[in-house]
């Protein structure tokens, strides 16, 4: 059986698979900090789950590779607003 904050780690995990979340929305889903879920999924989750982990890391990797391009898109909205 999990301890209470494996079980912590295992939902923020799941959250992020189910929604092909990034690390800030699966923070605001959770109201939990940032830092606390990347830590979280980087450090703790491949001692509990490796191959949850490697799940988890294949979604954050694209969402990293698409960061840059979701910047854009929400500077583009912004300006758009602003006219």
């Amino acid at each position: 059986m999990y301890q209470a904050w494996e079980q912590q780690i295992l939902r923020e995990a799941w959250f992020i698979i189910e929604n092909k979340a990034t690390i800030r929305q699966t923070a605001e889903a959770l109201r939990v900090g940032k830092s606390k879920v990347h830590r979280d999924m980087r450090r703790y989750l491949p001692e509990i789950n490796s191959l949850l982990a490697r799940e988890v890391a294949k979604i954050l990797e694209v969402n990293k590779k698409e960061c840059h391009i979701r910047g854009g898109l929400a500077r583009k909205r912004k300006c758009e607003l602003a006219k």
